[in-house]
């Protein structure tokens, strides 16, 4: 049989939520519609995060109300604390990804927590999340390196993903928040994980900074991570992160994948007119390949 590798899609919030253009409500709503259409079945549609913080964001709550509920599509909620939880519950999120951090000082500025601060966290609000019955998943952020205080020392991401576990999360992602990872790192650092939390379900969050997305999607499929996160157009990145630049895009992953003979459930057309149409709705480039070469065969 086919191995699937099932796509989700952060567009809708990680893409967006640095991007320079503000899209209405409406506008993101039909992104998703969009992204929908294309066969995706996992989407992150917004966080509920200080607006302050990430103002992009700030109408989540209305892009929640709004989504067509009938379709079969899981649509996450993004939280970094208590009240973060409580406003995704209260949003009827279909699955809450909660973050942790593996670095010291990208930890201060993103969510004001060091890393054990927001093993804490987890630990404090994974019982509100299991209470509403929602399914809890935690992203592990600047897993492969911190802008401030450079390489993550082994065992951190490990430690985060074994607490992770006891607080009854379902799956872990390993986060390259700004793209700094390369295939042999992302294989080391999936063992590690592997080691200490036995007992998740894989998935991985890569960003294409450094030219190196592609590769690292590559080796995580190598090491057996059937989830892949990607990001229509390739948009996105880190308010909080210098330079950061956009998650791996969904059209060259799947055509990647596809190639290899990979399932992924999307459709590559489809998902490649949504790019263009999302080009010209934000008003400048974006960094998809697809969108500029087409696929192979045409």
């Amino acid at each position: 049989m086919t191995r699937r590798i099932d796509i989700v899609e952060v567009g809708p919030r990680d893409g967006l939520q640095n991007d320079p253009a503000n899209l209405t409500t409406s506008q993101k709503l039909e992104l998703i519609e969009r992204l929908t259409a294309c066969g995706v079945k996992r989407m992150e549609s917004g966080s509920f995060v200080s607006p302050k913080a990430v103002p992009k964001m700030a109408d989540s709550a209305e892009v929640f109300a709004g989504l067509d509920r009938s379709k079969p599509v899981r649509h996450i909620a993004l939280a970094l604390n208590e009240k973060g939880v409580r406003r995704a519950v209260d949003a009827k999120a279909d699955e809450i990804n909660f973050v942790l951090v593996a670095g010291e000082g990208f930890g201060k500025r993103n969510q004001g927590m060091s890393p054990q601060d927001s093993a804490d966290m987890l630990m404090q609000c994974a019982p509100l999340v299991h209470e509403a019955g929602i399914p809890l998943s935690a992203t592990i952020s600047v897993a492969f390196g911190d802008p401030y205080d450079g390489d993550i020392a082994d065992g951190v991401v490990g430690g985060l993903a074994a607490q992770a576990q006891r607080a009854g999360v379902g799956e872990v992602g390993l986060g390259d928040t700004i793209g700094v990872a390369d295939p042999w790192l992302v294989e080391r650092r999936l063992e590690e994980v592997q080691m200490y939390a036995p007992d998740v379900f894989l998935r991985v969050h890569f960003h294409d900074t450094r030219n190196t997305g592609l590769a690292n999607v590559a080796a995580a499929v190598k090491a057996g991570v059937d989830v892949v996160d990607a990001s229509c157009g390739g948009i996105g990145g880190c308010p909080f992160a210098p330079q950061a630049t956009g998650n791996v895009a969904t059209e060259d992953v799947v055509y990647m994948l596809e190639r290899a003979g990979f399932d992924t459930g999307i459709d590559l057309d489809e998902m490649i007119r949504t790019a263009n149409w999302l080009e010209g709705v934000l008003g400048h480039p974006i960094a998809s390949s697809l969108t500029k070469a087409g696929k192979f065969p045409a």
